[in-house]
Parts: structure tokens; sequence; C-alpha cells
């Protein structure tokens, strides 16, 4: 060959392919260059410097691409030599270069040669071809020392990707089910769980649900052997394998990571600490996908109480420890009117569960009465006397148990009927007789596993809701304090508006449902209102706590705390969107609004003001005239009715006031209203609306 037809990266051409007339600038050919006695000489060159040399005519390839179009999974191509195997090109680069109209260069692996392969889109006499060049890469000739260095770290950084976990680094599962699992391994045999996972993700976001996995895995790699080996199942699961661990220090190692990764800061997120449940067994010349098995088991049981370590010798060394572990055994009731097919089952299950029987489905009905709550999982027959498995599902659903408690329906009616009829009526899983032991066995084990998971998170997540709800409260709370503070007022204000408006919600809600509002919006507006008079912080403390009527250029700047205090909320760039945040910009724009449209700031009238502002806004009312403020005393109850019946404050919604008139005593009696005694006064200068003279 000659020299020049060697290229840097190991890419072979010919100098006469190289050079040749027939190839313009662009690399397209869409006009004839060359005859095709000119080529024929053209091939006869090339076919001494390549390993195969082809002129794929356009039919070739139009038959191809046909064959392709009725069978996309179809790896038919025109490029077949000796070189390929039967199976055809995974990424054929004729049809490219012809569809594209330019030239193509690819490698292909076939093992254990390395070919390079070049297509270029030419004309021959008007017609359109592909010219195909085909070089096996020899190590001596082809490829330079450095190249070949090159080639070589590619490939094995490509399989170095293939059998690791992009995230955490540890081997993943393809290379556990390619190289390990079918293997014996003379180890330690540990399963991994990262407890509460879903937690992490549902709280604080996927993101740092990843740093979680990553500081696990670092901290498991940190304080274990370098010939360990890690492997990401899946989700939050983790195998370790440690060869040559004996079988008396496998607890105390087991123990060491659990504690090392319990004890490791999450980066960025300093209120997470990582807990994990370990299942540990030795290999013992079992396959390793037995020994997971096993140690997925044990790792189920440590999960019931969270960062900590379950191995086999515990339970073999310590009796009272089993005795433990037996006083939890999950509880499994079997409802089948065989006899037989009870027994069958119990005997698969009684080693590891403790089973309840039942031989009809009023007996079921009874036992579930009595505590279904005590039951972990059900088995359930569907033909049987008294009381079929349809009738015992629908009753369970009348009276929610199936929410906590799963079903396996087990039955010979395996027809698509019945079993959609059943999946229908809220069974986890059916099983058709006749069943294979370990099917039952792995179905029930992974039945049960998933709702104790489940009701575990429902737990956590639950309270952690409540506490964050109790926290958001809290600084809003402390937020309205704030306000009234500096407005002269004792703090209760901010309880009151909450508890009027989401008595006055519920009272307007039972009545009509015209405004559409759910549960969900309702507390929204009831929290939100703690915040109507945010706006009040950027008024003038003299305005706010002068004691006689505000002067006409003084109300004007009292006026300007609802636009405010909408500012302030409209200016929470990171959560303009959010519902709390848009809701209470509502009300703090526009709770002075009356339904006549003779309210301020912008005058609207009757449902162009939201139902959340005209809520608050009635409350609000109701609650300033019962209050002492710094221009007026406190108003009875029967004083405070009267005036806002009468129009002393303006007009509001005819449903509210409805609402307002069905809450006389319940408000008299929860908000410990002062009593009728209380001698009405008018502030000095006070006109007719003395609630409403400052604002």
């Amino acid at each position: 060959m000659p020299s020049d037809a060697k290229l840097s990266g190991g890419g072979i051409l010919s100098a006469d392919f190289a050079t040749s007339g027939f190839t313009p600038p662009d690399g397209k050919l869409d006009k004839p260059m060359i005859t095709m006695q000119e080529m024929e000489k053209e091939l006869a060159i090339y076919r001494k410097n390549f390993t195969a040399v082809r002129l794929i005519s356009e039919a070739d390839i139009l038959r191809t691409i046909e064959a392709r179009k009725h069978n996309p999974a179809s790896r038919a191509c025109p490029c077949r030599d000796g070189r390929m195997t039967s199976q055809g090109c995974r990424n054929c680069i004729v049809l490219r270069a012809y569809i594209e109209k330019c030239k193509k260069i690819k490698l292909e692996y076939d093992d254990p040669n390395v070919y390079q392969v070049t297509a270029r889109y030419l004309h021959v006499e008007g017609g359109r071809y592909v010219l195909e060049l085909v070089q096996k890469l020899d190590d001596d000739m082809m490829i330079d020392a450095e190249s070949g260095e090159k080639l070589a770290n590619r490939l094995s950084s490509y399989e170095d990707k293939l059998y690791h976990d992009a995230l955490t680094g540890t081997l993943n599962r393809r290379y556990y089910e390619e190289h390990m699992c079918k293997t014996v391994y003379e180890a330690g045999i540990a399963m991994i769980d990262v407890d509460n996972f879903k937690l992490y993700n549902d709280v604080f976001g996927h993101r740092a649900g990843d740093v979680v996995l990553e500081t696990m895995a670092q901290s498991v790699k940190l304080h274990t052997a370098s010939g360990d080996l890690l492997v990401r199942l899946g989700g939050d699961e983790f195998l370790l394998v440690m060869p040559g661990i004996p079988a008396d220090r496998l607890y105390s190692r087991l123990l060491q990571v659990s504690e090392a990764v319990h004890n490791t800061p999450v980066p960025g997120y300093t209120n997470l600490q990582i807990s994990i449940s370990i299942g540990g067994v030795m290999g013992n010349g079992r396959l390793l996908e037995t020994a997971v098995e096993q140690a997925d088991q044990l790792m189920y049981q440590a999960k019931t109480h969270t960062n900590m370590v379950m191995t086999e010798m515990m339970l073999a060394q310590s009796s009272e420890q089993e005795n433990e572990l037996h006083a939890r055994k999950e509880r499994i009731l079997i409802v089948d009117d065989s006899e037989l097919n009870r027994a069958l089952l119990t005997e698969m299950l009684e080693d590891d569960y403790e089973i309840l029987e039942a031989a009809n489905g009023q007996e079921c009905m009874d036992i579930l009465n009595a505590g279904s709550d005590k039951i972990s999982l059900m088995l359930l027959d569907l033909l049987m006397p008294v009381m079929d498995g349809f009738e015992v599902l629908a009753s369970m659903n009348r009276s929610h148990m199936l929410e906590n408690l799963p079903v396996i329906m087990i039955s010979s009616e395996d027809s698509d009927a019945f079993i959609r009829r059943a999946y229908e009526q809220g069974v986890s899983d059916y099983i058709s007789r006749p069943f294979d032991a370990k099917v039952v066995y792995r179905r029930v084990y992974n039945t049960i596993k998933l709702y104790a998971k489940q009701r575990r998170l429902v737990s956590m997540v639950t309270s952690q809701i409540l506490e964050k709800e109790k926290n958001n409260m809290l600084l809003i709370n402390i937020l309205s304090h704030v306000v009234e503070f500096r407005n002269g007022q004792n703090g209760s204000h901010v309880q009151h508006m909450r508890q009027l408006s989401e008595r006055i919600l519920e009272t307007l809600c039972a009545k009509t449902d015209r405004y559409r509002l759910t549960p969900q919006d309702c507390d929204l507006i009831a929290l939100a209102s703690s915040m109507h008079d945010i706006g009040k912080i950027a008024i003038d403390a003299k305005i706010l706590n002068k004691p006689g009527k505000l002067t006409p250029e003084e109300f004007e700047q009292m006026k300007q705390h609802t636009i405010l205090g909408a500012k302030m909320l409209d200016d929470l760039a990171a959560h303009h969107n959010e519902k709390l945040v848009r809701t209470a910009c509502d009300i703090c724009r526009w709770h002075h609004e009356r339904y006549d449209g003779h309210g301020y700031p912008d005058g609207l009238v009757g449902d162009e003001i939201p139902i959340s502002a005209q809520v608050v806004s009635l409350a609000d009312v109701y609650d300033t005239l019962i209050s002492e403020r710094v221009y007026k005393p406190a108003y009875s109850h029967e004083q405070a009715m009267s005036m806002i019946l009468n129009g002393e404050c303006g007009v509001f919604n005819p449903l509210l006031i409805e609402c307002l008139k069905e809450l006389r005593e319940t408000l008299r009696c929860e908000l410990d209203v002062p009593p009728l005694n209380v001698k009405r006064e008018k502030a000095p200068g006070d006109g007719a609306k003395p609630a409403e003279s400052k604002e």
C-alpha cells in the first residue's frame, strides 16, 4: 500500500480514492462525472488496496429500503459480503450515504476482526451508485501503536459504562445478571436498602434523592475492602459482596457500614440523615442469586425497625432474638372452603407467617371485623358457600378495609371476566390453580413487603406534612402578629380571622356550589386570611395608631395598604405562581371591596371580587366591630350583627349575609364576644361606619 494511504487516526483510504477527480468539495455528487469504463479502472485499483470493494446500484439499495418499510425490524442491507455475519448491519452506512448523498465512514466489529468501512455516493454515467470500500484493520499495518492504544481505551471505556451505574458509580444490574447471579461466592452477601427513600424524593425533590444515593454508595465503598463488590440492583436497593470475610465478622462489618452511612452528612442537605437496613448471609457454596434472596428477606425484617442489621448468624445464636422475630411474624388469613387447599397453603407459609383460617366468606368477615388491622394479607378463594369471594370484596370495600389490607385471590376460575372483575373490586394479585408453591410464596412476600413499606411511608409523610404545615402556619402567624403589634392590636385578630373564614366557608359550601370551592380551597383561603393586612407594615405608624378620625390625605395613605400588601406578595418571584401566594394576593388587594362597587382600591362589583376576598372582607368587618381599637371600643355581638345587616359597614354578598345569620350563635360562643351591655360609642369625628373609619 502506498505510504500516503495511511491516515493518522487508523482510517484507511487509497491515495487514488482520496484524490479522485470525481469528488466535489461539498462531498455531494449530483451530476454524472465518470463513465462506467472509467469506474471499472478505479475499482481495479481499489481492489489491490482494500479487503473488499463493491459498487452498489440504486436498484439494489431501493429493494433494501422497500424491505425495511415492510419490516422495520429487518436488518436487510445491500452490503453483504464475507466479512459480516448473516444478521445484517445494525447501522448500514451504504443506505445512509445514498439517502444523504454524501460520504460516510464507520468501524465494524466482527469478533475478532475490526473493519473500517467507507461508503460514498456517486453518479456513474447518469446512474446513482454507492461505492463501498472495506479495510480489515491489521495491528501491524493498519493501526499505529498510539491509535491502537486509543482504540483499546475507547472500547474499555464503553464496557465500563455498560456495567456501571451512572449515578453512584457502582456496578449495575446488567453486570449482576451477566456475570454474578449464577456464580458461587464464598463470601458475605448483604442486601442494603435506604430507609424511607421515597420520602426524600417526595419532600425534598429528586435531586435530594440522587444525592442521598451517591452519598450512601460512597460511604459504603469507603468502609469496605478494595476487593468487595457493590452493585446497585435498582432504585434504592444495593448488593454488597465481601469475598473472604469470616462468618463471625459479618455482622460487625455490616454494623460498621450502617453506622458509617448514618453518620455521613448529605452534601447540601444538612437536615437529612441517611439510615439503611441490611440483611446479611454467607454464600456457603450457594449460587449468588439464592443467597441474595435470603439476604433480601433478612433485610426486610431489619426494615421493621429501620437502620438495623440482620444476619442469619444472629438468628441462629440468639434464641431471645429468634423469639422476638417469631412474635413479629406477619399474620395471613386464608379463606377457602376446601380444607385440603387451606392445608396446602398453610404448609407453604407457616414457617415464616402466622396463619389464620376461615372456611367461608362469613367466617372471614367475622375475623376481619374483630380486628383487620392485625392481619397483613388475605388469600381469598372465589367460589365458597354462605358468602363467596366477590361478596367478601364488596363488604370490604364498603368498610374501606381494602385500603389497608391487601388481598390475593386464589381460584381455579381463570376466565378473563372473573380475573378482570376481581381486579376491579380491589384485589392486589390473582393466582390461578393449580399453583406453584414458590410462586405463591414470592407473591405473598412481595405484596406484604410493598404494603408494609407503603404504610410506613404514609405515616412518615403524614407526620412530615403536618410538621411543615405547623411551621408554615407559625411563620404566617408571626408575620401577621408583627403587623398587628405595629397597629396597636392585641394579637387575637389573626386567630379570629382564620376561625371566621373557616366557619363562613363551611356554611357557604353547604348552602351552594356556585363557587365550586373544594375543601383544599377553603383551607387555603382560611390560611391566607392571616395575611390580609400585611400591607400595613408600610403605612406610617402615626396614621395606624391615630385615635381620631383620619384626614382625607391620611385616609388615602391608609387605603394604600391593600395595594402595597398585594405588591409585596406579587414580588415574590420564586413563589409567584404558588396557589397560597395568589390567594393571599387577591385577599390583600380586594378585602376592602364592596358588593355594590363602593369599596376600594378598584371599585369591583359583585362577583368581580374573588370569593376569597369577599369572605375575608366580611370576617374582617365582624372581628373589627367586636374588638377594641384605638379609635373605638369593642361592640357586642348583637351590635356588630345589627350594623352589618343594616348596611352600616357597606354592602356584602347576600349569600354571605345569609351564612352570617346562620352562624349567629356559633360566632358568639366561639369568639367569646363581649356582652350586650357594652355601650356603643363613636370615635371622635367618626361617621356612619365606625369599624371602617380608619380603613
